[in-house]
């Protein structure tokens, strides 16, 4: 499987990806191996996955979740932690 993620990095920004295994990325990003732009802003929490059926719909999901501004990725965030269905914008 395939999944498209939102971090909150520790000054509260958001930071988008896509991986095959969440959790794992999570601490790859916390060790400071992940991408440049979480290193300076650990530690970083998972705040938001949507499965993906293949690797091309979670890199064009992540290019789409990045277009969006914070509004709109605070909102997804919060649907998906009241355990509703992320919705695609």
């Amino acid at each position: 499987m395939f999944y498209c993620y939102i971090l909150e990095c520790a000054d509260g920004t958001f930071y988008t990806g896509w991986t095959t295994d969440p959790q794992r990325r999570v601490n790859t990003h916390n060790r400071g191996a992940g991408a440049r732009y979480t290193r300076a802003r650990r530690p970083v929490i998972l705040v938001y996955v949507e499965e993906q059926p293949d690797r091309s719909e979670a890199m064009r999901r992540e290019r789409r979740i990045k277009k969006l501004d914070r509004s709109h990725k605070k909102a997804l965030i919060d649907q998906y932690a009241g355990g509703g269905e992320p919705c695609t914008p």
